[in-house]
């Protein structure tokens, strides 16, 4: 930690600083910008799922009162990069998967504009096409990014000389992030300049992404961002609905054109969770020690644009074993460009492995956490570096403790109340405790406060108020007098709000800044008197494997003649090093947590394999997770602080609580029924009698 940090203001439970502008409705989220004269785009999408269009007729819809242009690829604006697919829209008549960005039509209310898409008439030229995921795909390919495969020792002879064997296919289906704002621009083009209103997880990294393939240096685009309703990994890279924002208002130069995607195209367009199948076997003594195990996934990506979701990232470091072969391969389809979507490949891949963990322990008569105690490594098994601090452990042990995992029963079936059965159920957490390098922080003396500048980004995880918390305690001032600016391109470089590093190294950008005010300008600086800091990348990476850590328990009860099943409780018990906010951290682990509950039993995008496209695609049929789901949830962590992590000790806490919550509760229904369910969600038919 660093020698300016007090512990005045970190790890005291704060109230967000940006809470009450939300619930008076101050805070600006993208679309409430308030700009002059704006526009409305509603957009054209493809209704089919591989082809071209023959013909796209506008007559109809430029006749109607308020249209002021329709965009198509005949006329929309020159692009100076097409190398990335997703984004390179309306370049050509071809079409890689229904739902993709035709057009669209700009006029002078939302409602005019989508009744004037309605009207514009589309002929396509259709060709077959492909959208099922499958293990012999002839298709199947290794991704071209990734950790690549893993193969160390004989695997095979091992597994046919272990005394205990598990070998099982397990899969996860299609998800989407759907936050509670959707995605949203306001564009608008002035002398050559664009500036973005938009709901983003990284200003400065969408920046850089849009401005090659538009052809404008990165100081001709301004993006603005400082409050963000939700993003699970959909905002942490900008998709084709901001390009079609930033193109339409080119088309009208002069006018900001505003688009908000609706709930329904955000399914097609904003990015998911690929589906994954997984082979798993594992070979162990009879005291349960692994000796040998495999890990073949495969996922779904899209011929537009790859994206592999590495389920076996987890199974690389997660439990010792001599002989191990691990294998990634994706299956292009003509299917929407899948993306980030909370921990991705470590939260698909933990239900496999941990569900296969949990038939190691009923194969050998283990209880589920002293298995997982017999298998922990001393040493990072992928790199064979020591880790910074593997409390896993301890996880397990305390957090049993606490949740009364001595009151489970071994046999399956054997607890009933009032007709229903309870079973309790075990698993494993872990997600890489990262740090970006390169954000800048920026501190300026004022007459009444400190400004402390800098481009990140709030998705709701807390960061105006953490990050505040941190500049308060480097400056050695109260919370205050401390005026915290975020999310704009104006401010200072940062990188992404994502996986799990937004914190660690901002606060890494202001602590630097701080020392450099420190000596630049001492402990009474005149006003006006300003330094910067930049975050360097962490040096121990490089000599140790960063990991943060966590056990889910789940208790869940299942009708034994409906099939109905409730959560009666979780929790989730984690290392993640300093904690900033307990208030915010809090929150941010029982929302990993209540989506891994979704998860488990209740999130499945239904993709129609005769049109290709996901027909539950709204909230009345695509099901999350809501109050009533879950009777009691709640979150306990390590009072520790890592100094390896970084100066400020904290591991990122955002993805750990989703990893592995899915299959305590699916092993949880495995206790309480005596039905293994391998393919989530875990719908109740699967535990009505046969």
């Amino acid at each position: 930690m660093s020698d300016l940090l007090t512990t005045s203001a970190i790890g005291t439970r704060q109230v967000r600083l940006d809470g009450p502008d939300k619930v008076r409705g101050r805070a600006p989220y993208a679309y409430e910008h308030p700009v002059d004269d704006p526009l409305y785009l509603y957009p054209l999408q493809a209704q089919i799922a591989r082809g071209r269009t023959a013909n796209i007729d506008t007559s109809a819809a430029e006749a109607v009162d308020g249209v002021v242009h329709v965009l198509t690829h005949d006329n929309a604006p020159e692009l100076h990069s097409t190398e990335d697919g997703e984004l390179a829209i309306l370049r050509s008549p071809e079409i890689g998967f229904r739902g993709q960005y035709l057009g669209g039509v700009i006029a002078t209310t939302p409602e005019q504009a989508r009744h004037a898409a309605g009207l514009v008439i589309i002929s396509y030229v259709e060709d077959d096409h492909d959208v099922e995921l499958r293990e012999d795909h002839p298709a199947s390919r290794t991704p071209e990014s990734g950790g690549g495969d893993v193969t160390v020792g004989d695997v095979d002879s091992a597994l046919a000389e272990a005394d205990v064997r598990v070998d099982q296919r397990y899969s996860t289906p299609m998800e989407h992030n759907n936050p509670m704002e959707p995605h949203t621009t306001i564009a608008r083009w002035d002398r050559g300049e664009l500036t973005l209103w938009t709901s983003t997880q990284g200003v400065h990294p969408t920046r850089s992404t849009l401005a090659p393939i538009l052809g404008l240096e990165p100081d001709r685009i301004h993006i603005v961002s400082p409050h963000v309703g939700g993003g699970f990994g959909s905002k942490g890279v900008p998709h084709a609905d901001m390009m079609l924002a930033a193109l339409a208002a080119e088309a009208v130069p002069g006018r900001p054109v505003k688009y908000a995607v609706t709930r329904q195209q955000m399914f097609s367009i904003t990015g998911y969770r690929a589906p994954t199948l997984q082979h798993i076997r594992l070979g162990a003594r009879a005291d349960g020690t692994i000796t040998a195990f495999t890990f073949d996934a495969v996922s779904m990506s899209s011929q537009t644009k790859e994206f592999p979701e590495e389920a076996t990232k987890p199974a690389r470091m997660m439990y010792a074993g001599d002989n191990r072969r691990l294998t990634q391969r994706v299956v292009p389809l003509d299917v929407p460009v899948p993306s980030w979507m909370r921990a991705p490949g470590e939260a698909p891949g933990m239900v496999g492995l941990e569900i296969a963990m949990d038939e190691l322990a009923v194969a050998t008569g283990i209880d589920p956490i002293e298995l997982r105690v017999r298998n922990d490594p001393d040493t990072d098994p992928d790199t064979g570096m020591p880790f910074n601090q593997r409390r896993l452990v301890d996880c397990l042990r305390e957090g049993a403790e606490r949740f009364g995992w001595d009151r489970r029963s071994a046999q399956p079936r054997s607890r009933r109340e009032n007709g229903w059965l309870i079973g309790l159920g075990v698993a494993s957490s872990t997600y890489p405790a990262g740090r970006q390098p390169g954000s800048v922080a920026r501190i300026r003396r004022t007459s009444d406060c400190y400004e402390v500048a800098i481009g990140a980004a709030d998705l709701g995880t807390g960061t105006w108020t953490a990050l505040t918390q941190v500049a308060a305690d480097c400056l050695q001032v109260p919370i205050d007098q401390v005026e915290l600016q975020i999310g704009d391109t104006d401010l200072p470089n940062a990188t992404v709000a994502g996986g799990s590093t937004g914190l660690a190294s901002w606060s890494a950008a202001v602590i630097a800044a701080t020392e450099n005010f420190r000596a630049e300008h001492g402990t009474d600086p005149a006003t006006g008197a300003q330094s910067q800091g930049e975050a360097q990348a962490n040096p121990a990476a490089e000599k140790f494997a960063l990991h943060s850590f966590g056990a889910h328990f789940a208790e869940v009860r299942i009708h034994a003649a409906t099939g109905e099943i409730r959560v009666n409780r979780m929790f989730g018990m984690f290392s993640a090093g300093r904690i900033v906010n307990p208030r915010t951290a809090r929150s941010q682990f029982i929302g990993g947590m209540t989506m891994g509950l979704g998860m488990a039993l209740h999130e499945k995008g239904e993709l129609d394999p005769r049109f290709g496209h996901v027909v539950n695609h709204d909230f009345a049929e695509y099901h999350v997770p809501v109050n009533a789901d879950i009777t009691d949830i709640e979150a306990a962590w390590l009072d520790e602080d890592d100094p390896l992590a970084g100066p400020l000790g904290a591991r990122g806490i955002g993805e750990i609580g989703i990893v592995g919550a899915a299959a305590a509760l699916a092993n949880a229904a495995y206790n309480a029924t005596g039905v293994r369910v391998r393919d989530l969600p875990l719908f109740g038919d699967a535990f009505l009698p046969q």
